[in-house]
């Protein structure tokens, strides 16, 4: 078989696509998230434990225009989750329906071709005795 045979079968994955996005992925038979922070250290949050999630205008735009436009602040009963980014909405339709399976951040060169690209997150443990 020749190569240009291999290329037209499995055609590279785009980072545009949402099943392809490195900043997040879904599934619905997950219960808990995954909030990889930027120090390298990972979290899973139990969807139980759950409480709210906001989505608001990022204030360091004020002072810093190249700043992600957006941030959206997680709270679950033992952590707090601060993501920035721009395209934050589909975070939101995700974790309504529980289903947001890890938010990660990526590198800024690639916010051009992602409709949601996630350039930073923090996680806050908010309970000393976990």
């Amino acid at each position: 078989m020749k190569s240009s045979q291999l290329n037209n079968e499995n055609p590279p994955a785009s980072a545009s696509s949402p099943r392809d996005n490195p900043c997040l992925d879904r599934d619905s038979t997950i219960a808990a998230l995954e909030a990889i922070a930027d120090d390298g250290i990972s979290y899973l949050l139990p969807y139980a434990q759950f409480l709210y999630a906001e989505k608001i205008p990022n204030p360091t735009l004020e002072k810093e225009p190249d700043a992600p436009p957006e941030k959206m602040l997680i709270h679950f009963a033992c952590a707090d989750v601060v993501v920035l980014g721009s395209g934050l909405k589909r975070l939101t339709q995700e974790i309504q329906k529980y289903e947001l399976k890890f938010v990660k951040s990526v590198d800024r060169r690639l916010a051009a071709t992602l409709k949601t690209h996630i350039a930073a997150v923090t996680v806050t443990l908010t309970k000393e005795n976990i």
